[in-house]
Order: structure tokens, then C-alpha cells, then sequence
């Protein structure tokens, strides 16, 4: 809605045309996603934006391609969504092989851990592919994964994982917990209750203050996870975004997923502009050419086949609930 309103307020996009959003509540929930986009591709939508999940962009995506109508992710991360969708597709964030890299490495090399626990969502495509990755990244760099266990989105007691964790001889040096926000501060919070101060890492299900609330400060600690680039980045593009955010809602953004959605709609309009034209075909093509776009979360350039972008990844860490930027991992 804030990027619609300022490109609104400076004329538009081709001489004077405004953006209307059509936006749809899809409640978490395959059905309504899928009615979603049937009523946005009903009322002649040029181009789709949204979704923060791998498996809820599958209830969407697929019925714009079929309609022929670009749609750009907010914020699903799966690498390989663009080749299940279509060349209608594309990604505004990196892919969570890169996300996962970026953990895998900073746990190996700056948190010195060589034996880990893994925890997976069984229940999100998205959870699954963030364990594999890590997996796949952590044993390549010489670690070893100690033992697996798993968990459902919506589960509010982990004490059956935490037992098992307690019970590894020797005991592992972290666990990473592959969770969505909900299922995040949670895990931290219980794992901390149970007296367990093992560091815990993840990816950007754990961008969200849930992860410092749910526990509390005093609970909140010694959790690292990757995410999108742009807290404590000095790129004008990035303070411009907070400081229109704010005056707009009266507070900081929440986490990556709003400046996420900020760019995904930029990304499209700035596609317009350089196509002419708001035909879908059109936007496709200037889709693929993207290069060197500046968004808030850090460069786009569709340089890959896969046409997920090759974008920073910062490492946060939380102590004491407070969030600090460790590192910007490059792929």
C-alpha cells in the first residue's frame, strides 16, 4: 500500500495511469488462497504480488500462469517455485538454499559448532526445503547432524523434542529449529524453560518478534537466524523506506516481509515503466530483464536461470530480546 501511494502521489505509471490494489485476506488457507486469485485474475489484474509462503504461493501462482499474468513473490523462498510455476513467475527474495548456506556457514565458522540437532515443520514445503539446505550446507563444511526430529505447524508443546534433544550423548552444540513465526518464539521460549542454553539457529521463519515476546527478554538469547537484507544497512533506499513506513504507521517495520512487499510491487511497476506498456505480456518480458533494480532488501538482478535473485543475507542474532545484525552473507 505505501509503494501504490507514492507512486501514486508522483503521477503514477505511464503518464498519469494509477495503481489500484486489489488486496485479498487469504486467511493462511489453501481454499481461500485459490478463491483469491481466481477473483483477482476475475477483475483484470495485470500483475499479482504477495504470499510469504512456498506452499500458499502454489495455491496462487500456478492460476496466473495459466491466465498468463505475472505474479511476483513477497516473500516465498523455495528456489525452485519459478521452475514449478512458469516463466510468469518470479522472485522478489533470495532462495532458501542461499539462506540456509548463509546459517550453516556462520554456525560452522563463527558459533564453532560441529554437531547440531535439526527440528523441522513437517507440514510447510518451505520448513522443509530450510532443513534440507542446512543440511545439505552444514555436512558439506564438515559438520554432522546429530539426530532429527519433527513438529506440525499449529503444535504448542515441544517437551517430546525436548527430551529427545536432552537425551543426545554427547550433547550437540545447536539445534536448528525450521519454523514459521508462531512455531518459532514458541520453540525458543520451551527450550529455554527447559533449561537447555544451547544456541539456536534458523532462517526467516525466525524474523519476527515473537522470537524475543514469547520468551521474554530474559529467555531470548543465543538465537541466530538468516534473513532478508536490511536492518542496520545504510543504503539510502533502505532509511528512506523506515522513515516513509513510520510516518505512515507510526512504527518501525515490523520485520523483512513489509519492505519484502515494498519491493515486489516497486519491482512490477518499475517492469511498466520500462515495457510502455501495462500489457501482462509486456510486463513478463521486462520482468526478465531486470537488472540492477536498488530495492530495500537489497539488489535484484535476475541473472540466474532459475531467476531467483542472488541477494545479501544478513545473520541476526538475539540476546537478551534485543535483535543485532552479525554478519552479510554473499553467495
Amino acid at each position: 500500500r505505501l509503494a501504490a501511494k507514492q507512486i501514486n502521489e508522483a503521477g503514477g505509471l505511464l503518464d498519469g495511469r494509477p495503481i489500484e490494489l486489489v488486496a485479498i485476506d487469504t486467511k493462511t488457507d489453501l481454499q481461500e488462497t485459490a478463491k483469491a486469485a481466481q477473483r483477482a485474475l476475475s477483475e483484470g489484474v495485470v500483475a499479482g504480488i504477495g504470499m510469504s509462503d512456498t506452499t500458499f504461493v502454489m495455491g496462487a501462482a500456478p492460476l496466473f500462469q495459466e491466465e498468463g499474468i505475472p505474479f511476483a513473490t513477497s516473500g516465498a523462498t523455495h528456489p525452485e517455485l519459478p521452475m514449478w510455476v512458469g516463466d510468469y513467475f518470479f522472485m522478489t527474495p533470495f532462495g532458501d538454499d542461499d539462506q540456509s548456506y548463509a546459517i550453516a556457514d556462520y554456525a560452522y565458522d563463527e558459533l564453532g559448532t560441529r554437531r547440531v540437532v535439526v527440528w523441522t515443520d513437517q507440514s510447510m514445503d518451505f520448513t522443509k526445503a530450510l532443513s534440507k539446505f542446512f543440511i545439505e550446507r552444514f555436512a558439506e563444511r564438515g559438520g554432522e547432524i546429530v539426530a532429527e526430529d519433527s513438529f506440525m505447524m499449529g503444535d504448542t508443546d515441544f517437551s517430546a523434542q525436548i527430551a529427545r534433544l536432552k537425551s543426545v550423548d554427547p550433547a550437540p552444540d545447536a539445534v536448528f529449529v525450521s519454523a514459521i513465526p508462531t512455531e518459532a518464539g514458541l520453540s525458543v521460549k520451551q527450550i529455554r524453560e527447559a533449561g537447555l542454553d544451547l544456541p539456536i539457529v534458523s532462517g526467516d521463519g525466525f524474523d519476527t518478534d515473537l522470537v524475543a515476546t514469547t520468551p521474554g527478554p530474559e529467555l531470548a538469547n543465543d538465537v541466530y537466524f538468516s534473513t532478508h537484507t536490511y536492518r542496520a544497512d545504510d543504503r539510502p533506499e533502505v532509511n528512506d523506506f523506515i522513515d516513509a513506513y513510520t510516518a505512515e504507521y507510526g512504527h518501525e517495520p515490523e520485520n523483512a516481509f513489509a519492505p519484502l512487499g515494498y519491493d515486489a510491487l516497486k519491482l512490477i511497476a518499475a517492469a511498466i515503466e520500462r515495457a510502455g506498456s501495462a500489457e501482462p505480456d509486456a510486463i513478463r518480458d521486462a520482468m526478465h530483464e531486470t537488472m540492477g533494480f536498488q530495492g530495500v532488501t537489497g539488489e535484484i538482478s535476475y541473472t540466474r536461470e532459475t531467476r531467483v535473485p542472488p541477494k545479501p543475507i544478513s545473520v541476526i542474532s538475539v540476546h537478551d530480546g534485543e535483535f543485532q545484525v552479525e554478519t552479510i552473507w554473499r553467495p
